[in-house]
């Protein structure tokens, strides 16, 4: 391949999503699997407990798959707009498109697909990537896509987050997104050591860490929130204005968060008010939920003549929570 004026002629495109990727697509399989390999094991619980049981597993996994899959989204902040706009820089040639802007934490994605798709003898349908992950420099991969020639209106939403804009808006997404990152990875540990808690006789630290890892959530979407304290870079084409505003993983980690505090708080004021369903809930009274069929023990008439009647009728109680026990000879 030759080059032209030291710029090679052909790139070849690195297909991505607006939203979901192949990392995205990973941890939801991952999740997937834990919950039907749990969910497997139901059956061979009785009673109650199969139900009480699978309501943990599913809330307890949702929640994480939540925390984890939103570092990983790319609609913290989204805006859409159609616009006719010129197609490419210092030409009079236009498009009637429509343009996508996804904001996540690690980076913006701008989308151009024309109305229809064929305009100019060229198919236009366009999804790029600009990060700023730790390891990555925004600035070289915008210059990257100036070398590439990336149509004009990908290359002009791209610039108003260069560092060098004078919109002055890249600091701020930038760090917005490397905090609510640190906090959500963060309100992952908590969940973990939530869930450890809640298998454990002491529930009452489960919601306890319940509401740590709602705050930290808590933390995530306020720290990405503060990025609407700086004044609104204006997107203009022509007439029309691109306006974003916050996108579908923003909501839904408010949510979590917020469903996660709601747990804790039951779970604490259970453990105050009515600690012995709290413990059936979780399993943890020592006799199940087969009241009716695990309510009532055996004991040998031939021990308790050794022992006597009382006694060994007494401590058979003692082992096994005051069941009522019937004699057979």
């Amino acid at each position: 391949m030759t080059l032209f004026n030291g710029i090679r002629p052909f790139y070849s495109h690195d297909r991505t999503s607006a939203i979901f990727a192949i990392t995205l697509l990973v941890v939801i399989l991952v999740f997937l699997v834990f919950t039907v390999s749990l969910v497997a094991i139901l059956p061979g619980i009785r009673g109650r407990g199969r139900l009480y049981s699978f309501c943990r597993i599913v809330l307890s996994l949702f929640v994480g798959a939540i925390i984890v899959v939103v570092n990983f989204t790319g609609d913290w902040g989204a805006g859409l707009a159609t616009v006719n706009t010129s197609y490419k820089a210092f030409s009079n040639e236009t498009i009637t498109a429509r343009v996508g802007l996804h904001i996540g934490l690690a980076g913006i994605n701008v989308t151009l697909k024309g109305l229809p798709v064929n305009q100019l003898n060229e198919t236009i349908d366009y999804n790029e990537n600009f990060l700023w992950r730790f390891t990555m420099n925004y600035d070289e991969q915008y210059s990257l896509g100036l070398d590439r020639g990336l149509p004009h209106p990908i290359l002009y939403v791209a610039e108003k987050f260069h560092s060098r804009s004078p919109c002055l808006v890249y600091g701020q997404y930038r760090f917005s997104g490397h905090y609510a990152t640190a906090m959500m990875w963060v309100a992952f540990c908590a969940w973990i050591v939530t869930n450890v808690l809640f298998c454990m006789p002491i529930v009452v630290y489960g919601g306890y860490m319940a509401l740590v890892t709602s705050a930290f959530m808590i933390f995530g979407v306020i720290a990405f929130s503060t990025t609407q304290n700086v004044p609104q870079c204006i997107i203009q084409f022509g007439p029309t204005t691109l306006k974003t505003d916050f996108g579908a993983s923003f909501w839904l980690t408010l949510a979590t968060a917020l469903l996660c505090f709601v747990l804790g708080v039951i779970v604490i004021v259970m453990d105050h008010c009515v600690p012995e369903k709290l413990r059936i809930f979780f399993m943890l009274d020592g006799e199940g939920d087969d009241d009716d069929e695990m309510g009532k023990g055996i004991m040998n008439q031939s021990f308790a003549d050794d022992y006597g009647n009382d006694l060994y009728l007494k401590k058979m109680k003692n082992s096994f929570g005051n069941k009522d026990f019937v004699v057979y000879t």
